[in-house]
């Protein structure tokens, strides 16, 4: 036991403190610890570091901008090499079969989605810092590209004569195809060209920070909107069904509707490729997911189906027996660089913003999950550069945007990927395709496209399971979800995003502008202050109320403060002065007229007069000019004693209030003048206002802002809540309880003359209601 006791004694003693310290004011501490203002650089010494040059920097100048040169050298080939090789192999049929199908989505011909899944890999190898993300098309991004094209070229503005056609839109009318395809990979890859600038530029203002408004439930809401976008859109290839291609506000609900009012034209050839693709692709996917941990590699179901239905349809001539929807034909080899349409930059600035910002908050997100997996760190900004000169490059070659899909990039990690060089080789996969392979594709069917693309949606889909605990744990959160997802849909992706964006900052300037507060108390025998509703046992000061204010003070939520101060302290201090300064006219009136006298006792009335004290106080007092009682008497009236006149004035239980500051991180001209309006109106109904656990900042900022002067001094601010408690305990158990007010009275009393009081004097800009009441009374 003895031991067991001995082990104990420690424990015990660390379980307590016990600290000695003078009550600290702001005066005292910094009189006591001189405070080093702090010594910005001049301008020259700034520009000295940023022209000073050495070895070092200059090659970790080189290492920032080409992170390649940190990996590469480390690169450990006999561990490393052939896991990225199997795992680019892998990913790499992965993304030749995603970049045909979500080439529907920006509604060029497939073969460019091979173009878009190989050029941006070449560049991102060398700039990008992340290790596994697999470079390339997202349906997302793609379908945001894609309204913009279908915007931009729709089938209306190729109608041609019936002799020179060489397609039919949805209605039946000719369409030249050929100059319409031209003109969409036109404008996808000058899109892709513009994105690419405005990332490299955001990438150079080093303006990543950009992503951090994008928050998690609004990417949620709007990535699943974008699925349901994505599901439509696909919907009528797997059908087979021709409509319109509607773009912007409620297109998609107008696509929904010319769907199922053409749905009895369905291919049923297409139908049922397409169903089949979808149910066996999301069965194996589930395989793979619950047997992640036992198959070393995941199954490319993907690659499989489309090489069993483009066998089936090669052998079947599904094209001229059932009239089924193939490619047909996709080029062999690559195209020669093209320079953007700059004069259509002005039409698609607008969405090329959203595009920027959206492709590049994707990629970020998911390269964060398998950065904090490997322990390794990412750059924000390296990342927009990276992304914007990838699309710059393949904008040059007729691509769309590059990003990175989570399915791709999950297949590149779990299949064994340490570094890009698992990307370069998944683009070798892509170029065997575009090369030599892509010629065999020809007889796949447009539906098992969209339907691997469907299929791929699951993930997104599943977040819609996230709104219920998110609302258990943030309703706020919640609604950003609900509200951006809605918006998307509606008002189209881009329109979307942006109503997501101000809705989300909508709230949190509403949780600025209202944030929480409440009066504090002490836990006795402690230095500890808690909410007085939260806990039982927290006593408050007597004579003393403390108010927290869990947020930064503005213009917005001066206001805010202002009734928390009322409700904190049960009265207005206004309203409170404004009384006071009623009830010491009445005063003087009446013992003026004799009708009042003053005793050691109180005042009291003369017997057998009628006391015309207790009027009402709404009946209207005489014009007669009397001087107006001024600070010095009322603070000499005991307030709070029952007194002979009629007027109702509110009782001020307390003699000081601590504001505690713990929480605001800082403080505009506004806040700060009404701040020191607060002071004065509380001072002239004696309530000392005190402040405590500010932080340094918000000294300084008072100090520039001229709040401190012979009245407002730093004496009343406090290191801590318990050091203003105890100064003020201090101040009350010395204070002078006597009241000479029977002394003036008397005087009064005795000469029948209103007596002359005096007027401390008072700052000019000084808000003073006394004044103001004084003005009204003499008018």
């Amino acid at each position: 036991m003895a031991a067991g006791e001995r082990a104990e004694e420690p424990l015990a003693e660390l379980s307590h403190y016990v600290v000695a310290r003078p009550i600290y004011s702001e005066a005292g501490f910094q009189e006591e610890n001189e405070r080093r203002p702090p010594l910005p650089p001049t301008l020259r010494e700034r520009a000295q570091a940023a022209c000073r040059c050495s070895r070092k920097r200059a090659f970790q100048i080189a290492k920032s901008f080409l992170p390649i040169l940190e990996w590469l050298p480390n690169y450990r080939v006999k561990e490393w090499l052939m896991s990225d090789i199997i795992s680019g192999v892998s990913t790499g049929l992965v993304a030749t079969l995603q970049g045909l199908a979500y080439a529907l989505l920006v509604a060029v011909p497939v073969g460019y989605g091979l173009y878009s899944a190989f050029f941006p890999i070449l560049t991102y190898f060398f700039l990008g810092t992340s290790r596994h993300i697999s470079v390339g098309p997202f349906p997302v991004v793609s379908l945001m590209v894609g309204s913009v094209v279908l915007s931009m070229a729709p089938d209306d503005n190729f109608l041609i004569d019936g002799s020179n056609a060489t397609g039919i839109n949805g209605t039946g009318t000719l369409i030249d195809t050929e100059s319409r395809d031209a003109q969409r990979v036109l404008i996808a890859s000058t899109l892709t060209f513009l994105v690419g600038i405005l990332q490299v530029i955001f990438g150079v203002l080093q303006i990543g920070f950009i992503v951090r408004y994008l928050a998690d439930p609004l990417v949620g809401g709007f990535t699943t909107a974008a699925a349901f976008q994505v599901l439509v859109s696909q919907l009528k290839i797997v059908l087979n069904v021709s409509t319109k291609n509607y773009n912007g506000v409620l297109s998609i609900i107008y696509t929904l509707i010319e769907t199922f009012e053409k749905i009895g034209t369905t291919n049923i050839a297409d139908l049922i490729a397409g169903l089949l693709t979808i149910f066996v692709c999301m069965v194996v996917k589930g395989i793979n997911d619950r047997f992640k941990h036992k198959i070393p590699i995941p199954i490319p179901i993907e690659v499989i189906v489309t090489i069993v239905a483009t066998g089936i349809s090669y052998a079947a001539d599904l094209e001229k027996k059932y009239n089924a929807g193939i490619v047909k034909s996709i080029p062999r080899g690559f195209l020669p660089p093209e320079p953007p349409d700059v004069s259509l930059f002005s039409q698609m600035i607008a969405a090329s913003f959203s595009i920027a910002i959206v492709a590049y908050a994707i990629a970020v997100s998911v390269g964060k999950v398998y950065a904090t997996k490997h322990d390794y760190a990412i750059d924000g900004n390296q990342e927009f550069i990276a992304f914007g000169f990838s699309n710059i490059f393949s904008g040059a070659f007729s691509c769309f945007v590059a990003t990175t899909a989570l399915s791709r990039t999950a297949v590149q990690e779990s299949t064994g990927g340490k570094t890009q060089v698992a990307g370069i080789i998944s683009a070798g996969i892509v170029l065997i395709s575009i090369v030599a392979l892509g010629k065999l594709l020809e007889p796949l069917q447009k539906s098992v496209l969209a339907a691997v693309v469907i299929a791929n949606l699951k993930g997104m889909f599943m977040q819609v399971f996230d709104v219920p605990r998110l609302w258990r744990q943030n309703k706020v959160d919640a609604m950003i979800w609900v509200f951006t997802c809605v918006a998307s849909i509606v008002l189209g992706l881009d329109l979307g995003l942006l109503a997501g964006l101000l809705f989300g900052l909508l709230t949190v300037v509403l949780r600025v502008q209202f944030p929480s507060w409440g009066g504090f108390g002490n836990i006795p025998g402690t230095d500890i202050y808690k909410k007085v509703k939260d806990y039982k046992n927290v006593i408050e000061p007597e004579g003393v109320k403390i108010l927290k204010f869990s947020s930064p003070i503005f213009y917005a939520n001066i206001d805010g403060l202002k009734s928390s101060l009322k409700s904190t302290v049960g009265f207005d201090a206004v309203k409170v002065y404004n009384k006071r300064l009623k009830a010491l006219r009445k005063i003087q009136k009446l013992i003026k007229k004799g009708k009042l006298k003053a005793t050691k006792n109180g005042i009291i009335s003369e017997p057998g007069i009628n006391n015309e004290a207790f009027e009402t106080d709404e009946e209207p007092e005489d014009n007669e000019d009397l001087q107006v009682p001024t600070k010095e008497v009322e603070i000499q009236v005991d307030w709070n004693s029952e007194l002979p006149v009629k007027v109702n004035i509110p009782k001020v239980p307390i003699h000081s209030l601590i504001l505690d500051f713990g929480a605001v991180t800082f403080l505009d001209i506004v806040a700060v003048r009404s701040i020191k309006t607060i002071i004065r109106e509380f001072e002239r109904i004696d309530v000392r206002v005190y402040f405590a656990s500010y932080q340094d900042n918000l000294i300084s900022q008072l100090e520039r802002s001229a709040f401190f002067d012979d009245i407002v001094r730093k004496d009343i601010f406090f290191l801590t809540v318990h050091d203003a408690v105890l100064y003020i305990r201090n101040q009350m158990t010395y204070s002078d309880n006597q009241d000479p007010i029977f002394e003036k009275i008397s005087l009064m009393q005795e000469s029948k003359e209103p007596m002359e009081f005096t007027e401390a004097s008072r700052p000019d800009d000084e808000l003073d209601v006394q004044e103001e009441v004084h003005t009204s009374e003499l008018n």
